[in-house]
């Protein structure tokens, strides 16, 4: 099945948790179990379903930091759970682009809500890419910091070196910065 059907079939299942105030995942596990007319859930159904649901904080966290003027729960029904799942591709799903999570949001977003929805919603997803391709991925850093401790580890136990530590990058012989990172001692 298509994911742009899965993420409509996820788009019902968290539009009627939030409609009956119901907790999202028992919601989902009574539509796993009992379908009723409808076709079996899709699995990216689910795994978006369950995603928005354990991410659900962070998430309407960071749509109400980006957002002007409209906190989550003033936002129509529709608008703020279409909102949920692409939030949740662009912020915990590295498989999905984030220009195809907003894409198939604003797909949505034209067929089930009022004319001014999907400017509003192109509107905050991007400004949610925007802040997520701006703040240091914290792997990089960890990369980074892990990099820097190898190298100065081979320097401090190679036998040939004589004090130099300059390099072609015009580094100089003083010690390097320690890194941001703590790291844990050992008794």
């Amino acid at each position: 099945m298509a994911r742009s059907t899965a993420r409509k079939r996820a788009l019902n299942t968290l539009y009627e948790a939030d409609e009956k105030s119901q907790d999202i995942l028992s919601l989902l596990d009574e539509r796993i179990a009992h379908p009723g007319a409808q076709t079996p859930l899709p699995d990216y159904a689910i795994e978006i379903v369950k995603g928005v649901a354990e991410h659900r904080r962070q998430i309407d966290m960071t749509l109400d930091e980006h957002s002007t003027g409209w906190k989550v729960r003033r936002m129509g029904v529709v608008d703020r759970n279409i909102l949920r799942i692409a939030a949740w591709e662009i912020l915990f799903n590295d498989d999905v682009p984030d220009k195809v999570a907003i894409d198939e949001a604003l797909a949505l977003a034209k067929t089930l809500c009022d004319d001014d929805s999907p400017a509003f919603i192109h509107g905050l997803l991007s400004a949610v890419r925007t802040a997520k391709n701006a703040a240091p991925a914290p792997e990089s850093v960890t990369e980074e910091a892990d990099e820097e401790s190898s190298d100065s580890d081979a320097a401090a136990s190679d036998p040939t070196d004589e004090g130099d530590v300059s390099d072609s990058s015009g580094a100089s012989d003083e010690p390097a910065a320690p890194s941001a990172e703590i790291q844990p001692t050992v008794d």
